[in-house]
């Protein structure tokens, strides 16, 4: 993919009452974004983004792209308001789409980035679609379609993508969708759980915790700034790294690049504010740990992991009930669990779900999109669950 930009069509729609003279789609090398200057005006729009997506923020995207793609072939996509971003993407060119051989246009995931919602400033929602569908229609090259995973069904962003599919008469084709479980209620921590478990299962995880507390000091640890960062952050992968994960060869400490991920992220995390790590621990030693990123009105639980020589205790279930106190913390109305679709421990607990989709978008000219159709309509009648 070259580095390209275009002016916008007059007429495309901008936010309420801004002038179209600098109004542009740039699609350029994500080190082009890599600079004090780029990174303060894309941490600008994360601040005023309709739908909060920490995965896609510049502290966290960056070093992803870094470790992930050093050869920078994925592209950062833009909408740009006098040279400010007001909606914002990472963009590659696929060459599979699972298991098939279908050249496309994807936003760029890597395997700990749990949501794939553009950074787009609210009310210019249709905006950045239209500009970012009409530039893959220019620049479609041998891509099928444009493929979009992870989208939280019930935000004003998707619907402003079908809003603009209808509008255009655009096939945007969900492909998938799933829930996973999520944390939104009025509700206190006390009250919430009363309503979550039955009783005879937290009476079970009082005596867990009281029999727990038998072999040793037991106490819970919560921050949200620097302080023992570096410490923190190695004791989690040490942690993760004894446990199934680290069997399996999936634990972060297995492989250099999610090391360093997690090194340089949650490091810029807990700079930044963003970072809540929660800790049980036993005699002064960490036995169960989270970390949470805060993205108000948001909170995405992105990795726990727990002793397994204490599993009969349910270290990772007696962290969970004190992480219920993001209920109250101020500024958060919900938190995302970034967990699997039925997930045996957080789906008992956390009662609410959030949907998630993938869409395939059709692009480029009349002969393309027939195609797509095709493509579309094979991939929903032999699986609903999608080829990809």
């Amino acid at each position: 993919m070259n580095d390209e930009s275009f002016t916008m069509r007059p007429g495309t729609p901008l936010l309420p009452g801004a002038g179209g003279a600098g109004a542009s789609f740039a699609v350029l090398p994500w080190r082009a974004w890599d600079s004090a200057e780029a990174r303060g005006a894309w941490d600008a729009l994360s601040a005023r983004a309709s739908t909060p997506n920490p995965f896609f923020e510049a502290w966290y995207l960056l070093p992803g792209l870094g470790r992930f793609d050093p050869y920078g072939r994925v592209q950062i996509a833009a909408l740009l308001q006098d040279d400010a971003p007001l909606g914002l993407l990472p963009l590659q060119r696929a060459r599979r789409y699972g298991r098939h051989p279908l050249p496309h246009l994807a936003v760029w995931l890597h395997a700990n980035a749990f949501l794939g919602a553009p950074l787009v400033a609210e009310g210019a929602e249709e905006a950045f679609w239209e500009a970012l569908l009409d530039w893959a229609d220019r620049h479609a090259g041998t891509a099928a379609f444009l493929h979009v995973a992870a989208l939280p069904l019930d935000a004003a962003l998707t619907e402003a993508l079908q809003a603009v599919g209808a509008r255009q008469r655009r096939q945007v084709v969900l492909v998938h969708r799933e829930e996973r479980a999520m944390l939104a209620s009025p509700l206190g921590p006390a009250a919430y759980l009363e309503h979550a478990l039955p009783g005879k299962k937290r009476k079970e995880l009082r005596r867990q915790q009281a029999r727990l507390a038998e072999q040793g000091e037991l106490r819970v640890v919560r921050r949200d700034d620097e302080t023992g960062i570096g410490l923190w952050i190695e004791t989690f992968l040490a942690l993760e790294a004894l446990g199934w994960k680290g069997v399996a060869g999936s634990a972060l400490a297995c492989a250099g690049e999610t090391a360093g991920l997690f090194r340089e992220s949650m490091a810029a995390a807990a700079a930044r504010g963003c970072l809540e790590r929660l800790s049980l621990e036993l005699d002064g030693r960490p036995i169960a740990m989270l970390a949470t990123l805060i993205s108000p009105p948001g909170a995405f639980s992105y990795k726990t992991a727990f002793d397994e020589r204490y599993a009969r205790f349910s270290p990772g279930v007696l962290l969970q009930l004190e992480n219920l106190a993001l209920l109250e913390r101020p500024g958060v109305r919900w938190a995302d669990s970034c967990a699997a679709p039925d997930h045996p421990m957080i789906d008992s607990l956390w009662r609410e779900r959030r949907a998630i989709g993938r869409f395939s978008i059709a692009i480029g000219g009349a002969a393309r999109r027939a195609l797509f159709g095709r493509i579309a309509s094979y991939e929903l009648s032999r699986n609903p669950q999608g080829l990809g």
